[in-house]
């Protein structure tokens, strides 16, 4: 494979949830965001992988419409996940199907590392990935009809009441994510706190032109294709819930 030069991802600066934007007369206001950008502490093999291949799994966000058939090389089903955490999950969906593109995105950096190192490692030719804030990568990269699924898995929670308008699902989120979805594209989330999953479903069944895939129009079981990580394992031994919503996007 080839490789390109590796941005600097070591010295990028962390940034807090909100940050500072000016107004068109000039004045601060605060942007709300659902994640802090977190580089932490890369090992010697995570940089050597973003060193080595990042040209070859890497999309650097340049604020341009992406050319899904141009970056995988095929027109085959493109589907998005959103904060892949390690990527272990990420890469087995991705090499169990090889006739789907995958596309993922996350913001702490050690994590994208040790995602395109599982990735080399098992060869896996059908992912490419982003480091950037997922709601400007969909406004301004990914174009209207070219995703067959979203998925986000385990989000952040933001427990707090005062700071459940962190949380990523938001009617702003769907409003922005539905015309990116062809018809009949999936809309995949799961969680472990039951308060999410409750606002999750909410938010869901106030969107329009979208259908829930649950018997009981609410949750659906843990799907075989949706890989068991090591997080849910143990939150599964611990007694911890897991609630999983899948709805298809309507002509």
């Amino acid at each position: 494979m080839m490789s390109n030069e590796n941005p600097n991802f070591a010295n990028e600066k962390r940034r807090n949830v909100e940050t500072a934007e000016r107004t068109a007369d000039g004045r601060y206001k605060r942007k709300v965001r659902s994640f802090t950008l977190r580089t932490g502490r890369f090992s010697d093999l995570q940089r050597k992988m973003m060193t080595d291949h990042w040209g070859d799994y890497g999309l650097d966000f340049d604020g341009k419409m992406w050319d899904f058939a141009e970056i995988f090389g095929n027109n085959n089903p493109v589907v998005l996940e959103i904060g892949f955490g390690m990527g272990k999950s990420l890469v087995e969906m991705a090499k169990a199907n090889p006739e789907t593109n995958y596309l993922g995105i996350e913001v702490h950096t050690p994590g994208v590392g040790a995602c395109i190192a599982t990735a080399v490692a098992e060869n896996v030719q059908n992912l490419r990935i982003c480091c950037h804030d997922a709601v400007e990568v969909l406004a301004q990269c990914i174009p209207n009809d070219t995703l067959s699924g979203l998925q986000l898995f385990f989000p952040d929670p933001w427990h707090k009441a005062r700071h459940h308008k962190r949380r990523i699902v938001q009617p702003a989120f769907l409003d922005l994510l539905l015309p990116k979805l062809q018809t009949g594209g999936f809309i995949h989330f799961a969680t472990d706190w039951q308060n999410y999953a409750e606002h999750m479903l909410d938010v869901l069944n106030q969107t329009a032109n979208i259908k829930n895939t649950s018997a009981t129009n609410d949750y659906i079981p843990r799907p075989d294709f949706r890989p068991l990580t090591k997080f849910e394992a143990r939150g599964h031994r611990l007694g911890h819930g897991v609630w999983d919503l899948y709805f298809r996007k309507e002509a």
